[in-house]
């Protein structure tokens, strides 16, 4: 009977995750911030009605594919590639940043380890942990404003996955350089063979979506078959070619965003991603939350893991976005829409405690920057564009 119990869980995380959206949207913040709260309530950390399960953690995994699969189909494909460019070095100012301060705060914090030590790759693998941007949170935030397919919208939707796998990258190299055993370079032919894959597949995906949805236009096998090929592209990413499977439920939807039924799988997509998938992913990082082994050194180290994380994504971000020419604003809010953690950081953190580079005690800093950046990042975007729409109508109105 035990099997059962999910559907309790499931019953109770969709309530609560809704009501407190619901709640959130009333105080004028992104469902996605109720959501957050939501799992903290009913989690390990404070009721204990929800524990995290492996089927809870593979749904939540769902969630932020089909999060991502949708990002895509909303893109606009003309305006991604001209933020291309820019995205890439907003990107490599977003890793390096927070990798180096990272390391620096790890050092300051600890003291400083001789060069080659165990010392010292755990504080630059701390500052790898800060490089990883979750583009999730944001672009749900930015959905739900309108202002996903801005440039602004774009430049951080694009900056976002670029970043991760860069991110991704620098995790290899720094186990590389502790485990021989693991080759860098090959990690890079996998990210040029990805890419190029893409290419390849995608314009002959392309052709055929476009064909079969000429012939059978607003057919419910149009969006059946696109999340199969999200599903499809996500595997194929993780398993043959070592990338994060959201990028490759990005780029499916990059790649149907230009036929005409775009809008319609994006719809069927919200369906399932709004009812449960979203909320599950959302929830789950609170879920993940666990404050009991919680020490004053650790809630110390914790707070300053946190600032560093943030601030360091702004200035590193934001001053690449002012350098390519945005106004102040719209460099601030490129800054703080890279400032999400969430599921990729957490893989981070969990490949550096298998090869012994973190303590499992430093997942409570991780998942607090997730929970923290999570709720500020989407209020912070709000409060921007709320701000700088009143500035226009006044503007207008004198």
């Amino acid at each position: 009977m035990e099997a059962y119990n999910i559907f309790r869980d499931l019953a109770i995380i969709v309530i609560a995750a809704k009501f407190f959206g619901l709640v959130a949207r009333k105080c004028k913040a992104p469902q996605v911030v109720g959501e957050i709260v939501a799992g903290l309530l009913i989690g390990p950390g404070i009721l204990g009605l929800v524990n995290q399960s492996d089927f809870l953690l593979e749904m939540a995994e769902i969630g932020v594919v089909l999060l991502m699969f949708s990002a895509g189909l909303g893109t606009d494909l003309k305006e991604l590639l001209k933020t291309g460019p820019i995205a890439f070095l907003i990107a490599c100012t977003g890793v390096f940043v927070p990798l180096v301060c990272g390391a620096l705060f790890y050092t300051a914090y600890y003291g400083a380890s001789p060069w080659g030590s165990m010392g010292f790759y755990k504080g630059v693998f701390i500052g790898t942990i800060m490089t990883a941007t979750s583009v999730s949170i944001t672009v749900s935030s930015l959905k739900e404003m309108g202002k996903l397919k801005t440039k602004v919208g774009t430049t951080i939707l694009s900056a976002a996955i670029i970043d991760d796998v860069i991110g991704i990258m620098v995790l290899t190299f720094v186990i590389a350089f502790k485990n021989p055993e693991t080759k860098p370079l090959q990690v890079v032919l996998n990210t040029v063979l990805f890419f190029v894959f893409v290419v390849i597949v995608g314009v002959i995906s392309y052709k055929i979506f476009k064909i079969v949805d000429k012939r059978y236009p607003h057919t419910r096998r149009i969006p059946i078959a696109g999340l199969a090929y999200c599903f499809a592209l996500a595997y194929i990413a993780e398993h043959f070619f070592g990338i994060a499977d959201i990028t490759g439920a990005y780029f499916a939807g990059i790649i149907l965003c230009s036929i005409n039924d775009s809008d319609y799988i994006a719809e069927k997509m919200d369906i399932n991603s709004y009812m449960l998938f979203g909320p599950v992913f959302f929830a789950s990082i609170g879920l993940k939350t666990d404050i009991d082994d919680m020490t004053l050194p650790i809630l110390l180290f914790s707070i300053g893991f946190v600032l560093v994380a943030l601030f360091s994504k702004i200035i590193g971000c934001g001053l690449m976005a002012k350098l390519c020419k945005f106004h102040w604003s719209d460099s601030l809010k490129v800054g703080v829409g890279m400032m999400t953690r969430g599921e990729v950081a957490l893989i981070v953190a969990q490949k550096g405690l298998s090869v012994g580079l973190v303590e499992p005690v430093y997942f409570t800093s991780v998942i607090l920057l997730i929970i923290v950046s999570s709720i500020l990042t989407p209020i912070i975007l709000k409060l921007l564009f709320e701000h700088d729409e009143k500035k226009q109508t006044t503007m207008k109105a004198l």
